[in-house]
């Protein structure tokens, strides 16, 4: 799918650029969001209703498209952070306050989602939510069985990552953890009984060393790759997204290889996140930004990136129109006393963002 978005992306920038009819400025979209995140028709839908051009680009960390708000001059118009990272750069003002009368559908949002969300964008003044979803464990059951007496018990704990005992067993088939410390910093935080909203140096040291010491056996750090890779038996054991993994899931039953995925939310607990949709305060096509935004939050819009992406969706009319068996999996949409012992990330203040990649760094070098 990944490929599929790109190859949309390339091909809407050279129509753009090739000879025809000069384009209304106003009806051109330039989009940033993250690699198979959204229906494959979404945007062709989106073109020929309002006979916008749209430019789709795609990133897999929250890194990356910070560090293009940062230094301004980004070129897009919408693009989609992570709400820690959202906050964050709210403080930086790199965003446009939303004019809410041009986004109609804001009416169909969950007002308590809304409410938590307004605790790291007061009045919900930036942003709107895009997808929700969890970070937790993907798992290949067979070889998991095999290593494991026949059980995959062990997978419903973080245990199964953070002792090495646990995860050498694994090794040999391929373990893939995501390439972003704001995740994976924060778990280990957690799962040692720590806050992971910690911003003391000496506690988030604490992570690091837990992660240093399950680096001999981890494969891959990447944040993007591990969906194709787990479908096709490439890789056993991952860190990632919750519809990521779930897309792996399905792509391999899809394939009929033999291969069987499955997703947990540890019993320990884990994060829950959401993704935001805003407007960088010098986006070239604002209109057309607003136009996109009020349409992904059209019920049946939500509710058909949910059934191909399987993320949960924050539009509250569109639940009843999510596939019967993705609204009723409580990996996606988590029943309340799992959600219970979810916990969000924070924002950190920049030496702490310094730190934490000055240690993934170490921990990724192995040093």
């Amino acid at each position: 799918m990944k490929l599929r978005i790109l190859t949309l992306g390339i091909a809407v920038t050279l129509l753009s650029a090739c000879g025809g009819a000069k384009q209304d400025d106003s009806k051109v979209l330039n989009v940033y969001n993250y690699s198979d995140y959204i229906a494959e028709d979404t945007i062709p839908n989106f073109e020929s209703a309002t006979g916008t051009k749209v430019t789709y680009d795609v990133f897999d960390s929250d890194e990356m498209v910070e560090t293009k708000l940062l230094a301004g001059g980004s070129g897009y118009d919408v693009v989609v952070p992570t709400l820690n990272f959202f906050g964050r750069q709210i403080q930086a003002g790199v965003f446009l306050p939303l004019d809410k009368s041009r986004i109609p559908n804001l009416a169909n949002l969950d007002p308590e989602m809304m409410k938590r969300i307004a605790q790291q964008d007061p009045d919900n003044k930036y942003g709107v939510p895009y997808m929700i979803g969890t970070t937790g464990i993907g798992y290949n059951v067979e070889m998991l069985k095999e290593r494991f007496g026949g059980s995959t018990e062990i997978a419903n704990s973080w245990d199964l990552i953070f002792k090495p005992e646990n995860i050498a067993k694994m090794k040999d088939c391929g373990i893939t953890i995501l390439d972003t410390p704001a995740d994976m910093i924060p778990i280990a935080l957690h799962y040692l009984g720590e806050d992971p909203h910690s911003h003391d140096p000496a506690v988030i040291q604490k992570a690091a060393d837990l992660l240093k010491s399950i680096r001999p056996y981890v494969q891959n750090f990447h944040s993007s790759q591990y969906v194709g890779s787990l479908a096709n038996g490439g890789t056993c054991l991952v860190v990632g997204w919750s519809g990521d993994i779930i897309q792996a899931r399905d792509r391999a039953a899809e394939a009929a290889n033999g291969v069987t995925v499955a997703y947990s939310i540890p019993k320990e607990g884990a994060p829950q996140w959401f993704d935001m949709l805003a407007i960088p305060k010098d986006a070239k096509h604002p209109e057309a930004a607003y136009a996109f935004i009020n349409y992904l939050l059209d019920p049946k819009v939500a509710a058909a990136n949910t059934n191909f992406i399987h993320y949960a969706n924050p539009v509250s009319a569109a639940t009843p129109l999510v596939d019967e068996a993705i609204r009723n999996d409580p990996t996606i949409y988590p029943p309340a006393e799992v959600a219970a012992k979810m916990f969000t990330y924070s924002i950190n203040p920049p030496e702490v963002d310094k730190l934490y990649t000055r240690l993934w760094t170490e921990v990724k070098t192995g040093r």
